[in-house]
């Protein structure tokens, strides 16, 4: 995969790759993370989409999969299951920690860094205490924008996060999303009533991951 250089002075690589097979991005991730272990790449943020794809993480139950057969992907992060696709903006920090065992405080830049863009268009998240992830929360009830999942080893974070632009709203029908059954899931077409493309999404998520992933890593 292509790397390139971050902006003047960052020590972070990236790479966007559009749409991109979640198992070849899983691969990638994995052998990215081993050369940033052993200090042979640079921290990378991988930005893409992927086709329509189920996953579930670590503490995923039996009850929470879809039961009209559709192939759901285990993997080894945290979390639980989750639906990824076209009209999402999924990015893979690869970096590592400089307060080596500080992944909630990681996490919590992540859901900061996710807010603030989201409040760039006008979208009022914020963090849920109780729930990881980046939330709209008011009147009309508690609604999921943002799912955020890491996995960390030798000192290095590798899975990420995943926020809902304009996808299908609908394919998150067949699963309880990250096992949570009393709330929604939303994107940022829905809470703008509007449309909203990944193209006008992505260099904003961009800065602030960026700002955010120089701070947690070294």
């Amino acid at each position: 995969m292509p790397v390139k250089n971050a902006p003047a002075e960052s020590p972070i690589a990236f790479a966007r790759t559009g749409v991109l097979d979640y198992q070849k991005a899983w691969q990638i991730q994995r052998t990215m993370h081993s050369e940033i272990a052993d200090g042979l790449r640079p921290n990378t943020l991988i930005l893409l989409e992927h086709p329509s794809v189920y996953t579930a993480g670590r503490r995923t139950l039996d009850s929470e999969r879809p039961v009209d057969g559709t192939p759901v992907i285990d993997v080894d992060r945290g979390g639980k299951i989750t639906w990824h696709g076209p009209g999402q903006i999924v990015g893979y920090p690869i970096v590592r920690l400089a307060k080596r065992h500080d992944v909630v405080g990681f996490v919590r830049e992540i859901e900061t860094a996710l807010i603030d863009a989201c409040k760039e268009f006008g979208i009022n998240a914020e963090r849920y205490c109780e729930r990881s992830g980046v939330w709209i929360r008011d009147s009309k009830g508690d609604r999921k924008i943002a799912a955020i999942g890491i996995r960390f080893a030798k000192g290095v974070t590798m899975h990420g996060f995943a926020l809902n632009v304009n996808p299908d709203l609908s394919s998150f029908d067949r699963i309880i999303p990250c096992g949570i059954p009393d709330a929604d899931v939303t994107s940022m077409s829905q809470e703008l009533d509007r449309e909203i493309t990944v193209e006008e999404v992505v260099p904003v998520v961009e800065r602030h991951i960026y700002e955010a992933l120089q701070r947690v890593s070294t």
